[in-house]
């Protein structure tokens, strides 16, 4: 199992509606992150700053379905009023964090 993780940033005065519209994610977009592999999926939330983590068998897979969805595309367009992220170009998905420690 291969770990992903992610950070981005909240704007001022949206982290409510951020909250409200993944309270309310899209049927399509779930069946994306199913079809990607995209397994315990989680965001956490400090001050204006997001985290996020997955795992899924293969990070690569992952990348790749996601990147090719035009779903991902409109979910991305969606969320550009209330959050930005750094995104890769190579994968056309957010940046991956360097692991730097892990305990089992």
């Amino acid at each position: 199992m291969e770990r992903f993780a992610w950070k981005a940033r909240v704007l001022p005065g949206k982290l409510d509606e951020y909250i409200r519209r993944h309270d309310e994610i899209w049927p399509e977009m779930t069946e994306v992150l199913n079809q990607a592999g995209v397994h315990n999926y989680t965001i956490w939330n400090v001050g204006d700053e997001l985290f996020g983590y997955y795992e899924c068998e293969s990070i690569a897979y992952a990348a790749k379905v996601q990147a090719e969805s035009p779903v991902v595309d409109r979910w991305n367009a969606y969320m550009k009023d209330v959050m930005e992220m750094e995104m890769d170009p190579a994968t056309g998905t957010s940046v991956m964090l360097r692991k730097v420690f892990y305990h089992e």
